[in-house]
């Protein structure tokens, strides 16, 4: 037997003529073209003599029942009476017709077989049975006979034989008994009717095998011998694939593998035409195959059409009337979102994405994409509809800070905001917010660009400047003296995202920080009550250039799903007396489905090596971290781990029930900070919790309500808003 590795496969670019499409979106040039499927007629020689124990039989009736049976081809003849049945020629004929376009009609010099199928179709052929006889038998035909009565007579075969198309036997046996197991009625010393042998006819035709079939009655001295004469398929022993761009040669390679060196079967080729046009629709592709040529020697050749997209266009909608209008958006601005370019087959799937992508930058509110035929060049044009969203405007909301655990309005912060989401109508962003609370303030300034023009990384650049004051009750407490401590950092910097691989990003900055520690009056302090020192330079400020690299991996994007996120942030000592330390922040995160219940398992963990202030240590404990702990009150250390488990389960429409653990440490490291803030407040550097809740889900996120025990025999409510961090 022949290597598979003999099997040719090529692929190239040729186009082949097609017919223009009606104005569809989805009628293109290169739907299936299927001709008329026609009769041909060849002659079925060896006549059947008269028998004495077969004279009382009508064959008279049998035989034109046969012939009126079939489309002759032939000019319809008289018929004469069953007694000159001996001395006529009675020629039967059998024929397999494929489907065929008008242009392999004139092509016939080639010699070669062409057939055309549809997808998910079976082979489209017809056989065909007839008899011819001379010109004076078809006289009696017109006296009287019933059709019905004679398509319900039989005629005794005493044997069924099947032979190649010159009578003899076939080369290939295994051949002989696909043709004999396909038979249905024609058996050995069995009466058939002239329908049952076109059946068994049309039986081997379908078995694949087979280009054509004719059925020969033969008498001998036993009785009629029908002889099937077949001619077989040629022998597969190489393919040639034009137009296949996309379609991968592994592919084409495995569907043909197993039919190398064997007898064409039309069955398994539509078969594994099929499976190719699957392909390209599991993959959304505008693609099939159009054309199968069987050529001499036994060299298949496929000619798979693949619509390419010929123009991408952008066409603004008006958001109240829906009719085109003139947008505020650059239409370069969109077109560089898309992943779907000119001369790409068009996929619906990759189209889908597209508008996917461009609803994310968040200037859209509505976009469709509709795929038109491209004149006749079997090319497809692409027109994304937009409808636009309003550029932006003024907001106020309101939230929760977890850094304020006392006082009438403990967290309650209140915020502001400006923002304008398509800045030069190029879809870059500035937002201008101020966030107030008890303690908390922030102003920050930020633009955005999401993709730096020119870069064909997608890379994006944000500026900002922030001014912020947080409590700093989470690494030192309460003071009794003073009052609580606030933190102000007044920093600016730039910071640059791109998409290193899918799922995974990258972002890299460099900011500015100037840092120091305010009492409840706002005047700066270096100690708190304790004597220890607030700042890491010993002045009422920390100056710092810090380098930031962060890596980013997202599942889903849903919260359930997998995340994984490592930073590090890196203090350059420009100045003598600006901070050098470097830090480095990791967090995991895996949801599992149980049934109805999902299990959401977390881990984080830091270090930090170098001097550094100690507001900036990890503080432990509270809302997002081990809850049952105020926030901060299980200690704040250069180094620490925080792992949860969650499992939540559906309760009533929005509302989520939830059981939770927590567990968090310093890993010892809380006596290595400066100053030692919470080996002298008594923290005790570890501690779990556990409990339960609900949550419900809101425009605002979710709402989180907790109830929580700790290992200290302590329980606390706990309140937030959105996901955990």
């Amino acid at each position: 037997m022949p290597q598979n590795d003999d099997v040719r496969f090529t692929s190239s670019s040729l186009k082949i003529p097609l017919n223009p499409p009606k104005p569809s979106p989805f009628n293109f040039p290169f739907r299936s073209q299927i001709a008329k499927t026609r009769n041909s007629l060849a002659q079925l020689v060896d006549s059947v003599k008269t028998r004495p124990e077969f004279k009382q039989f009508n064959f008279s009736r049998f035989w034109d029942r046969l012939a009126e049976s079939t489309h002759s081809a032939f000019p319809s003849r008289d018929r004469r009476s069953a007694s000159s049945i001996g001395r006529s020629s009675l020629l039967c004929s059998a024929s397999l017709s494929l489907t065929r376009s008008a242009e392999s009609a004139q092509s016939e010099d080639k010699k070669r077989e062409r057939l055309l199928f549809i997808p998910k179709s079976a082979l489209l052929c017809s056989a065909s049975l007839a008899l011819t006889r001379a010109a004076d038998e078809s006289s009696s035909s017109q006296k009287g006979l019933n059709p019905s009565r004679s398509d319900e007579e039989r005629v005794l075969i005493s044997e069924v034989l099947v032979r190649n198309k010159d009578g003899e036997e076939l080369e290939r046996k295994d051949l002989e008994m696909e043709a004999l197991q396909a038979l249905k009625a024609s058996r050995d010393n069995s009466a058939l009717t002239v329908r049952e042998v076109q059946e068994d006819v049309h039986r081997i035709i379908y078995s694949g095998y087979f280009q054509s079939c004719i059925p020969v009655a033969m008498d001998t001295r036993d009785g009629i011998r029908l002889v099937f004469q077949v001619e077989p398929n040629q022998e597969f022993q190489g393919l040639v694939c034009d137009g296949a761009n996309v379609l991968p040669a592994k592919f084409l390679e495995d569907a043909f593998r197993d039919g190398y060196g064997k007898v064409i079967n039309l069955r398994r080729l539509d078969e594994a035409i099929t499976s190719i046009n699957n392909w390209y629709s599991e993959r959304g592709f505008f693609a099939l195959v159009s054309d199968v040529e069987i050529f001499s020697g036994g060299i298949l050749r496929l000619q798979v059409s693949e619509a390419e997209v010929n123009n991408i266009s952008i066409r603004f909608l008006d958001r109240k009337t829906g009719e085109p209008t003139t947008g505020k958006t650059k239409p370069e601005t969109i077109l560089r979102q898309l992943t779907t370019k000119k001369g790409q087959v068009y996929s619906i799937l990759q189209a889908k994405r597209d508008v996917d992508t461009v609803l994310t930058m968040g200037i859209m509110e509505d976009v469709s994409i509709i795929p038109q035929p491209a004149g006749d060049t079997g090319k497809v044009d692409m027109v994304m509809n937009v409808v636009e969203r309003p550029n932006g405007g003024f907001s106020a909301g309101g939230g929760i800070s977890s850094g304020i655990t006392s006082g009438p309005l403990s967290g309650l912060i209140g915020s502001f905001a400006y923002s304008h989401r398509n800045v030069f109508g190029r879809s870059q962003k500035l937002n201008i917010s101020l966030e107030r609370g008890q303690i908390d303030s922030i102003f920050r300034i930020n633009y955005t660009d999401p993709w730096i023009e020119g870069d064909d990384k997608r890379t994006s650049r944000t500026i900002m400047v922030q001014n912020s004051r947080t409590p700093g009750t989470l690494v030192h407490g309460v003071q009794r003296a003073d009052g609580n401590l606030t933190i102000g950092r007044v920093t600016a910097g730039i910071e640059f995202s791109q998409p290193i691989r899918p799922k995974w990003s990258g972002t890299s900055g460099l900011f500015f920080q100037h840092a120091g520690v305010y009492d409840e009056k706002g005047f700066p302090v270096i100690k708190d009550h304790l004597g220890s020192p607030l700042t890491a330079s010993g002045k009422i400020h920390d100056d710092m250039l810090l380098a930031k690299f962060e890596s980013v991996y997202t599942g889903s994007g849903d919260h359930g799903s997998s995340m994984f996120a490592v930073s590090m942030e890196q203090g350059l000592p420009v100045l003598s007396e600006w901070l050098s330390f470097n830090r480095v922040n990791a967090r995991a995160r895996k949801g599992v489905e149980i049934g109805p219940a999902r299990l959401l398992l977390s881990l984080s963990g830091g270090h930090v090596v170098g001097n550094f202030p100690p507001h900036e240590a990890f503080a432990i404990g509270g809302t997002n971290s081990v809850r049952g702990y105020e926030e901060g009150d299980v200690g704040s250390g250069r180094s620490y781990a925080v792992g949860s488990g969650e499992m939540s389960f559906p309760m009533l429409g929005p509302v989520e029930g939830v059981f939770f653990a927590d567990y968090g440490t310093d890993l010892g490291s809380g006596p290595t900070v400066l100053g030692d803030p919470a080996g002298a407040r008594w923290k005790p550097g570890s501690g779990y919790g556990y409990g339960f809740g609900i949550r419900v889900d809101s425009p605002l996120g979710p709402l989180r309500l907790e109830y929580a025990f700790n290992d200290k025999h302590a329980k606390r409510f706990h309140f937030g808003v959105g996901h955990r961090n």
